[in-house]
């Protein structure tokens, strides 16, 4: 397990982290370590863990700590010396575990071993001209990153949309960099690229990728980098897998959460005919051993791991039967990763077509909340997790509850299910399920062929009548099928307190604010090459909210330009599904062209949106939207 502190929900994202794994840093770590020799290191912050898990070539010849109550406890493998014993080092370099310490360089330079250097992680810094605040190298917006499974094999190919959403933040001159690794994990390529000026749309298309640098057919992953932000210090984006020939797949996945974690989870066993492949992808400059991954069946003690190391910064791809054979869909499986990866994809294979999803993080600091229990009554039905029924003479509709907590033992739980209007058309108790259950919900079990022939919602809701426990991290996914032609999308994602005016801990949450300050600001991509674009939107309410949404849909030019707005109202606790041509004319979707995107705008109410593309030829795909 790499001991590296990353996100954690209390304090956020760890900057020093982000510093240190930055593939550019590592780089210069390594370098650092080439030249050091045996170094003294010197810890004033409690960084040293991170750097040697991060940057496992230096080579120490001691630890120098001084805080006195530290002195003799075991630091990232080394026991601490004080500091008071730095001359009599027999180090060939002084490294100060910090970054922007000069002046504590220069100072303690007096107390090092005489002729030996003195240098900090200013060594390991990024260039200058990657960073959006020059003036503090560890500000969260130096470090916009992120990563995405990116692939172009002849067969598929894969399509990174974002917008330049930092422009609504005052940010004025933003460009993207962009590292892409192989399979191996060399790099294939390296470029910058200049974002639209205004609030515009953003694409990496693989093809253009593999065009532009002369490159082989490839499987791997981009690293991404947003250089002059203000506001937002996260790289978001959808990214779409699709086959420009014959094949017949199409999916779409969220971004890929920049923090690494302990454990994923959410990963379906194979269904009879389905191949299951986990792609796994070093997020580091460091390998991983053999054996520090491992797959668990979901509630079970019995760990299946991985036997050969990956290389920094590659990519694998692991067959889920292989390791786990007797495993059939609707289990699923906990994926331990120690903090090496962030969210993994998989891919789901039957026939000719495939489709892409990803798991999730799953919390280690959660436990078994009381109060969810006894929930004030203002806050109705509390935490809910809401997701899309397609329309079902075309679709099925299935649902697989998921454990995303390492304490969670049970989750007790109850599907309410509601018409576009908001009406209630039935309620299902799934009852208090256990964390390694299978237990999987067809729509077509609850609800009459003729119901909800346009599409609907339904939403899993916590529900104690029976016992259990609860955490308010609900978790669920969601699995989509063609009726006619086998065609099939997935998607997963949590639960939260929705548009209430009382609250409870941090929840509900919005984009600007919390009560009455609930708004909405969604992404919806638009369509490209015949793919057109389409959008479940959600209006759940956990309590009596507004009767209907104020909600805008701003069509946005490549450049940022607003086109063009259309307004919708949705029922409270309604949905409406939707494409960009039921709202826009021809003429304004061309001005928006592919790099356009609407706006999803509710200043009224916070919605909850999924978005997907389809073909007349009955593919589609579907996952959760993301906003900023």
């Amino acid at each position: 397990m790499l001991d590296i502190e990353t996100f954690d929900n209390a304090k956020g994202g760890n900057v020093v982290y982000k510093a240190l794994s930055h593939p550019l840093a590592a780089r210069a770590l390594t370098a650092l370590a080439e030249r050091a020799g045996r170094i003294a290191l010197i810890d004033l912050d409690g960084l040293s863990p991170a750097l040697l898990a991060l940057a496992p070539a230096l080579t120490v010849s001691g630890l120098y700590v001084q805080d006195s109550q530290s002195i003799g406890k075991q630091i990232g493998g080394h026991i601490a010396r004080p500091l008071t014993q730095l001359p009599e080092s027999q180090a060939d370099t002084v490294l100060i575990a910090a970054f922007e310490a000069g002046r504590i360089a220069a100072r303690l330079a007096r107390f090092a071993p005489p002729n030996v250097p003195v240098l900090t992680l200013d060594e390991a810094r990024i260039p200058a001209h990657l960073l959006s605040t020059p003036t503090r190298y560890l500000a969260p917006q130096n470090f916009a990153t992120n990563f995405a499974f990116f692939r172009d094999d002849d067969a598929l190919s894969t399509r990174l949309t974002t917008a330049n959403y930092w422009a609504g933040y005052g940010a004025t001159a933003l460009r993207f960099f962009h590292i892409l690794f192989d399979s191996q994990g060399a790099v294939l390529a390296e470029w910058e690229d200049e974002a639209p000026t205004g609030p515009g749309g953003y694409v990496v298309d693989s093809r253009v990728v593999r065009a532009r640098f002369s490159l082989p057919p490839f499987t791997g992953q981009l690293f991404i980098q947003a250089v002059g932000v203000q506001g937002h210090d996260v790289v978001k984006y959808a990214l779409d897998s699709f086959a420009p020939h014959a094949n017949p797949s199409l999916s779409v996945t969220h971004d890929a959460n920049a923090w690494p974690s302990l454990r994923f989870a959410g990963l379906p066993a194979p269904a009879p005919g389905e191949r299951v492949t986990l792609w796994l992808q070093n997020s580091h400059a460091v390998a991983i051993p053999a054996g520090a991954v491992t797959l668990n069946p979901m509630g079970e003690d019995s760990h299946t791991p991985l036997t050969q190391p990956l290389a920094p910064f590659a990519t694998t791809a692991i067959d889920i039967a292989a390791l786990l054979p007797t495993l059939a869909w609707p289990a699923q499986i906990e994926v331990r990763t120690g903090r090496h990866v962030v969210r993994p994809r998989y891919e789901v294979t039957r026939q000719q077509r495939t489709r892409i999803a990803h798991v999730n993080v799953e919390r280690a600091d959660l436990q078994p909340d009381p109060g969810i229990k006894t929930l004030a009554p203002e806050l109705g039905r509390g935490y809910l997790l809401p997701f899309p029924i397609l329309p079902r003479g075309h679709f099925k509709t299935l649902v697989l509850p998921t454990p995303m907590a390492h304490e969670e033992t049970n989750t007790p739980l109850r599907l309410d299910i509601f018409a576009p209007s908001g009406e209630k058309i039935a309620a299902h108790f799934l009852g208090v399920l256990p964390r390694a259950h299978q237990s999987l919900t067809d729509l077509d079990d609850l609800l009459p062929p003729d119901a909800l022939p346009t599409g609907g919602h339904a939403e899993l809701v916590y529900d104690f009548r029976a016992g259990g426990e609860a955490n308010g991290w609900l978790h669920g996914l969601f699995r989509y099928e063609q009726r006619t032609t086998g065609h099939a999308a997935e998607s997963s994602f949590g639960g939260h307190i929705f548009n209430t005016l009382m609250t409870y801990k941090n929840e509900p949450q919005s984009y600007t604010g919390k009560p009455p300050g609930l708004s909405t600001r969604l992404f919806l991509k638009l369509g490209f090459e015949g793919f057109a674009s389409v959008c479940a939107l959600i209006y759940p309410a956990s309590a009596a909210w507004l009767a209907q949404s104020s909600t805008d849909l701003e069509l946005h030019g490549s450049d940022g330009a607003s086109l063009a707005t259309r307004r919708v109202a949705i029922p409270c606790s309604g949905s409406l599904l939707f494409r960009p041509s039921d709202h826009f004319t021809p003429a304004e979707l061309a001005a928006a062209g592919e790099r356009g995107y609407v706006l999803i705008r509710d200043l009224t109410c916070r919605l909850f949106g999924y978005h997907g593309l389809e073909t007349q030829d009955g593919r589609f795909s579907l996952d959760h939207m993301f906003g900023f």
